[in-house]
Protein backbone atom coordinates (compact mmCIF):
# COMPACT_ATOMS: atom_id res chain seq x y z
CA UNK A 1 0.00 0.00 0.00
CA UNK A 2 1.43 3.38 -1.03
CA UNK A 3 1.82 5.98 1.71
CA UNK A 4 0.02 9.28 1.17
CA UNK A 5 2.05 12.37 0.34
CA UNK A 6 3.22 13.72 3.69
CA UNK A 7 5.62 16.55 2.83
CA UNK A 8 5.75 19.14 0.06
CA UNK A 9 8.91 21.11 -0.69
CA UNK A 10 7.93 24.78 -0.89
CA UNK A 11 11.57 25.95 -1.09
CA UNK A 12 14.43 23.42 -1.42
CA UNK A 13 17.16 25.60 0.10
CA UNK A 14 20.72 25.44 -1.25
CA UNK A 15 21.27 21.67 -1.19
CA UNK A 16 18.77 19.38 0.53
CA UNK A 17 19.01 15.64 -0.06
CA UNK A 18 17.73 12.36 1.37
CA UNK A 19 20.39 10.62 3.44
CA UNK A 20 20.74 7.71 5.84
CA UNK A 21 23.83 6.13 7.45
CA UNK A 22 25.26 5.03 4.11
CA UNK A 23 25.65 2.25 1.58
CA UNK A 24 27.97 -0.16 3.37
CA UNK A 25 29.51 -3.34 1.98
CA UNK A 26 29.77 -2.35 -1.67
CA UNK A 27 33.12 -0.55 -1.75
CA UNK A 28 34.76 -3.55 -3.42
CA UNK A 29 32.38 -2.91 -6.33
CA UNK A 30 33.55 0.72 -6.49
CA UNK A 31 30.36 2.06 -4.86
CA UNK A 32 30.81 4.89 -2.37
CA UNK A 33 29.39 4.61 1.14
CA UNK A 34 27.78 8.05 0.84
CA UNK A 35 25.21 8.81 3.58
CA UNK A 36 25.05 11.71 6.02
CA UNK A 37 28.05 14.00 6.26
CA UNK A 38 27.37 14.24 10.02
CA UNK A 39 26.11 10.80 11.00
CA UNK A 40 25.97 11.72 14.67
CA UNK A 41 23.41 14.48 14.07
CA UNK A 42 21.34 12.20 11.81
CA UNK A 43 21.25 9.59 14.57
CA UNK A 44 20.27 12.18 17.17
CA UNK A 45 17.39 13.51 15.06
CA UNK A 46 16.12 9.98 14.44
CA UNK A 47 16.28 9.06 18.11
CA UNK A 48 14.31 12.16 19.07
CA UNK A 49 11.37 11.01 16.94
CA UNK A 50 11.66 7.33 17.87
CA UNK A 51 13.17 6.10 14.60
CA UNK A 52 16.01 3.66 14.21
CA UNK A 53 19.39 5.36 13.78
CA UNK A 54 19.66 4.36 10.11
CA UNK A 55 16.25 5.77 9.08
CA UNK A 56 16.27 8.12 6.07
CA UNK A 57 16.02 11.85 6.82
CA UNK A 58 16.65 15.14 5.01
CA UNK A 59 20.16 16.63 5.01
CA UNK A 60 20.20 20.43 4.81
CA UNK A 61 23.35 22.25 3.66
CA UNK A 62 24.17 25.89 4.54
CA UNK A 63 20.76 27.35 3.59
CA UNK A 64 17.66 25.49 4.65
CA UNK A 65 14.34 24.65 3.01
CA UNK A 66 10.70 25.38 3.67
CA UNK A 67 8.70 22.17 4.06
CA UNK A 68 4.88 21.96 4.22
CA UNK A 69 3.46 19.04 6.18
CA UNK A 70 0.27 17.57 4.75
CA UNK A 71 -0.57 15.47 7.77
CA UNK A 72 0.20 15.53 11.48
CA UNK A 73 3.84 14.60 12.03
CA UNK A 74 6.45 14.22 14.74
CA UNK A 75 9.66 15.95 13.64
CA UNK A 76 13.12 16.76 15.01
CA UNK A 77 15.93 18.90 13.62
CA UNK A 78 19.53 18.29 14.68
CA UNK A 79 23.00 19.41 13.63
CA UNK A 80 23.70 22.95 12.42
CA UNK A 81 21.79 25.64 14.29
CA UNK A 82 19.31 27.65 12.24
CA UNK A 83 16.55 30.06 13.21
CA UNK A 84 13.55 27.76 12.83
CA UNK A 85 9.90 28.71 12.49
CA UNK A 86 6.75 26.64 12.46
CA UNK A 87 4.56 28.96 10.45
CA UNK A 88 5.21 32.30 12.20
CA UNK A 89 6.29 30.89 15.57
CA UNK A 90 9.94 30.26 16.42
CA UNK A 91 10.76 26.71 17.53
CA UNK A 92 13.86 24.92 18.81
CA UNK A 93 16.11 22.33 17.24
CA UNK A 94 17.04 19.07 18.98
CA UNK A 95 13.61 18.71 20.52
CA UNK A 96 10.48 16.80 19.49
CA UNK A 97 8.14 18.98 17.39
CA UNK A 98 4.49 18.11 16.86
CA UNK A 99 3.50 19.59 13.51
CA UNK A 100 -0.09 19.86 12.36
CA UNK A 101 -1.46 19.24 8.89
CA UNK A 102 -0.88 22.28 6.66
CA UNK A 103 1.88 23.80 8.76
CA UNK A 104 5.26 24.83 7.32
CA UNK A 105 8.68 24.30 8.87
CA UNK A 106 10.81 27.25 7.75
CA UNK A 107 14.59 27.47 7.96
CA UNK A 108 15.86 31.00 8.49
CA UNK A 109 19.34 32.36 9.12
CA UNK A 110 22.12 29.88 9.90
CA UNK A 111 23.81 30.51 13.26
CA UNK A 112 26.45 27.78 13.46
CA UNK A 113 27.49 24.58 11.72
CA UNK A 114 26.92 23.70 8.08
CA UNK A 115 24.45 20.78 7.92
CA UNK A 116 21.18 20.04 9.69
CA UNK A 117 19.02 16.92 9.62
CA UNK A 118 15.22 16.79 9.53
CA UNK A 119 13.90 13.48 10.85
CA UNK A 120 10.22 12.57 10.63
CA UNK A 121 8.69 9.77 12.70
CA UNK A 122 8.39 6.81 10.33
CA UNK A 123 11.21 7.97 8.07
CA UNK A 124 11.18 9.65 4.68
CA UNK A 125 10.69 7.25 1.77
CA UNK A 126 12.94 7.35 -1.28
CA UNK A 127 14.62 5.32 -3.99
CA UNK A 128 16.69 2.48 -2.55
CA UNK A 129 19.95 1.57 -4.28
CA UNK A 130 22.11 -1.29 -3.00
CA UNK A 131 20.40 -1.30 0.38
CA UNK A 132 20.45 2.44 1.09
CA UNK A 133 18.31 5.47 0.29
CA UNK A 134 21.30 7.81 0.53
CA UNK A 135 21.51 10.29 -2.33
CA UNK A 136 24.80 9.86 -4.20
CA UNK A 137 24.99 12.95 -6.38
CA UNK A 138 27.93 11.92 -8.65
CA UNK A 139 26.11 8.78 -9.89
CA UNK A 140 22.56 10.12 -9.46
CA UNK A 141 21.51 7.10 -7.40
CA UNK A 142 19.31 6.80 -4.32
CA UNK A 143 17.00 9.22 -2.56
CA UNK A 144 14.95 11.41 -4.88
CA UNK A 145 16.18 10.08 -8.26
CA UNK A 146 19.75 10.72 -7.11
CA UNK A 147 19.33 14.50 -7.07
CA UNK A 148 18.77 17.34 -4.59
CA UNK A 149 15.20 18.25 -3.69
CA UNK A 150 13.40 20.74 -5.90
CA UNK A 151 10.50 23.08 -5.38
CA UNK A 152 7.25 21.13 -5.62
CA UNK A 153 8.73 17.73 -4.74
CA UNK A 154 6.33 15.55 -2.75
CA UNK A 155 7.70 13.10 -0.19
CA UNK A 156 6.10 10.20 1.60
CA UNK A 157 6.72 9.01 5.14
CA UNK A 158 6.71 5.39 6.24
CA UNK A 159 4.90 3.86 9.17
CA UNK A 160 6.59 3.53 12.53
CA UNK A 161 7.70 0.01 13.33
CA UNK A 162 6.14 -1.61 16.36
CA UNK A 163 9.44 -1.46 18.22
CA UNK A 164 9.78 2.31 17.67
CA UNK A 165 9.14 4.46 20.70
CA UNK A 166 9.06 8.16 21.42
CA UNK A 167 12.35 9.13 22.96
CA UNK A 168 13.39 11.94 25.27
CA UNK A 169 16.79 13.65 25.17
CA UNK A 170 17.10 14.01 28.94
CA UNK A 171 20.58 15.40 29.74
CA UNK A 172 22.09 13.71 26.71
CA UNK A 173 22.47 16.71 24.35
CA UNK A 174 24.32 19.12 26.64
CA UNK A 175 27.68 17.87 25.36
CA UNK A 176 26.92 18.74 21.71
CA UNK A 177 29.67 20.68 19.92
CA UNK A 178 28.63 22.87 17.00
CA UNK A 179 31.65 24.28 15.16
CA UNK A 180 31.51 28.04 14.70
CA UNK A 181 33.94 29.10 12.03
CA UNK A 182 36.10 26.00 12.29
CA UNK A 183 37.14 22.99 14.36
CA UNK A 184 40.15 21.16 15.75
CA UNK A 185 39.97 17.42 15.07
CA UNK A 186 42.08 14.49 16.20
CA UNK A 187 43.94 12.33 13.70
CA UNK A 188 45.99 9.15 13.56
CA UNK A 189 49.06 9.45 11.35
CA UNK A 190 48.46 7.69 8.04
CA UNK A 191 50.00 4.61 6.41
CA UNK A 192 52.24 6.71 4.14
CA UNK A 193 53.40 9.22 6.74
CA UNK A 194 56.99 8.08 6.07
CA UNK A 195 56.66 9.56 2.57
CA UNK A 196 56.81 13.02 4.13
CA UNK A 197 59.81 14.75 5.74
CA UNK A 198 59.50 15.46 9.46
CA UNK A 199 59.09 19.18 8.90
CA UNK A 200 56.16 18.54 6.53
CA UNK A 201 54.42 16.39 9.16
CA UNK A 202 55.04 19.12 11.75
CA UNK A 203 53.56 21.71 9.38
CA UNK A 204 50.44 19.62 8.85
CA UNK A 205 49.97 19.05 12.60
CA UNK A 206 50.67 22.61 13.75
CA UNK A 207 49.25 24.95 11.12
CA UNK A 208 45.69 26.04 10.34
CA UNK A 209 43.97 25.11 7.08
CA UNK A 210 40.78 26.35 5.47
CA UNK A 211 38.05 24.49 3.59
CA UNK A 212 38.30 25.61 -0.03
CA UNK A 213 35.44 26.95 -2.11
CA UNK A 214 35.63 23.94 -4.48
CA UNK A 215 34.91 21.49 -1.62
CA UNK A 216 31.84 19.26 -1.76
CA UNK A 217 30.42 16.02 -0.39
CA UNK A 218 33.21 14.05 -2.10
CA UNK A 219 36.02 15.89 -0.36
CA UNK A 220 37.34 19.11 1.16
CA UNK A 221 40.23 20.77 -0.67
CA UNK A 222 42.27 22.37 2.09
CA UNK A 223 43.98 25.72 1.62
CA UNK A 224 46.99 26.66 3.72
CA UNK A 225 50.69 25.80 4.06
CA UNK A 226 51.61 23.15 1.46
CA UNK A 227 52.61 19.72 2.75
CA UNK A 228 55.79 18.83 0.90
CA UNK A 229 56.37 15.21 -0.06
CA UNK A 230 59.81 13.66 0.32
CA UNK A 231 59.98 12.29 -3.23
CA UNK A 232 57.92 11.82 -6.36
CA UNK A 233 57.12 8.13 -5.87
CA UNK A 234 53.80 6.85 -7.13
CA UNK A 235 51.80 4.33 -5.11
CA UNK A 236 49.28 1.67 -5.97
CA UNK A 237 45.70 2.67 -5.24
CA UNK A 238 44.44 1.83 -1.76
CA UNK A 239 41.11 1.99 0.05
CA UNK A 240 40.04 5.52 1.02
CA UNK A 241 37.72 5.85 4.04
CA UNK A 242 35.95 9.06 5.05
CA UNK A 243 38.35 11.22 7.04
CA UNK A 244 41.48 10.24 5.08
CA UNK A 245 43.83 13.13 4.32
CA UNK A 246 45.53 12.57 0.96
CA UNK A 247 48.33 14.74 -0.38
CA UNK A 248 48.90 15.07 -4.16
CA UNK A 249 52.15 16.38 -5.64
CA UNK A 250 50.84 19.96 -5.31
CA UNK A 251 51.06 19.64 -1.52
CA UNK A 252 47.44 20.78 -1.05
CA UNK A 253 45.73 18.24 1.26
CA UNK A 254 42.42 16.66 0.24
CA UNK A 255 40.13 15.44 3.03
CA UNK A 256 37.87 12.56 1.92
CA UNK A 257 34.21 12.98 2.86
CA UNK A 258 30.99 10.96 2.63
CA UNK A 259 30.80 10.64 -1.19
CA UNK A 260 34.53 9.98 -1.62
CA UNK A 261 35.85 7.45 -4.11
CA UNK A 262 36.50 3.97 -2.76
CA UNK A 263 40.21 3.92 -3.74
CA UNK A 264 42.87 6.51 -4.34
CA UNK A 265 46.51 6.76 -5.35
CA UNK A 266 47.70 9.73 -3.30
CA UNK A 267 49.66 9.05 -0.09
CA UNK A 268 47.67 9.48 3.11
CA UNK A 269 49.38 11.55 5.79
CA UNK A 270 46.62 11.11 8.40
CA UNK A 271 43.06 9.95 9.08
CA UNK A 272 40.53 11.80 11.25
CA UNK A 273 39.35 9.56 14.11
CA UNK A 274 35.80 8.20 14.02
CA UNK A 275 34.75 10.19 17.11
CA UNK A 276 35.46 13.48 15.30
CA UNK A 277 34.02 12.77 11.84
CA UNK A 278 30.76 14.51 12.78
CA UNK A 279 32.70 17.75 13.29
CA UNK A 280 33.95 17.59 9.70
CA UNK A 281 30.37 17.35 8.48
CA UNK A 282 29.61 20.70 10.12
CA UNK A 283 32.26 22.62 8.18
CA UNK A 284 31.62 24.68 5.07
CA UNK A 285 33.75 26.66 2.61
CA UNK A 286 35.89 29.22 4.43
CA UNK A 287 35.86 27.41 7.79
CA UNK A 288 39.21 26.62 9.39
CA UNK A 289 40.54 23.22 10.39
CA UNK A 290 43.39 22.15 12.68
CA UNK A 291 44.75 18.67 13.36
CA UNK A 292 45.85 17.12 16.67
CA UNK A 293 47.70 13.78 16.52
CA UNK A 294 46.64 10.93 18.82
CA UNK A 295 47.19 7.16 18.90
CA UNK A 296 44.79 4.28 18.25
CA UNK A 297 44.19 3.60 21.97
CA UNK A 298 43.08 7.20 22.49
CA UNK A 299 40.93 7.09 19.34
CA UNK A 300 39.11 3.96 20.49
CA UNK A 301 38.50 5.44 23.93
CA UNK A 302 37.15 8.67 22.40
CA UNK A 303 34.65 6.65 20.35
CA UNK A 304 33.56 4.65 23.41
CA UNK A 305 32.98 7.88 25.35
CA UNK A 306 31.00 9.38 22.47
CA UNK A 307 28.75 6.31 22.25
CA UNK A 308 28.20 6.40 26.01
CA UNK A 309 26.96 9.97 25.66
CA UNK A 310 24.75 8.97 22.74
CA UNK A 311 23.21 6.24 24.90
CA UNK A 312 21.58 8.96 27.00
CA UNK A 313 19.43 9.90 23.98
CA UNK A 314 17.06 6.93 24.02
Amino acid sequence: MTSPVSLTVEDPGLLTTLQDLGRWGAQHHGVSVSGAMDRLSLRLANRLVGNRDETTALEVTLAGPTIRFNRESQVAVSGAEFILQLDKYEVSSETLLSIGSGQCLIFGRRLSGARAYIAVAGGVEGESFMGSRSTHLPTQKGGMAGRPLRRGDELRVGSLRNESIRSHPGPGLRWRRRPTGGAKVRVILGPQVDWFPRDSVETFCSKRYWVGISSDRMGYRLEGPPVRRGDAREMLSQAVPMGSVQVPQSGEPILAMADCQTTGGYPKIATVISADLHLLGQLGPGDWLEFDVCDRVFARQALVELEELMAAVQ
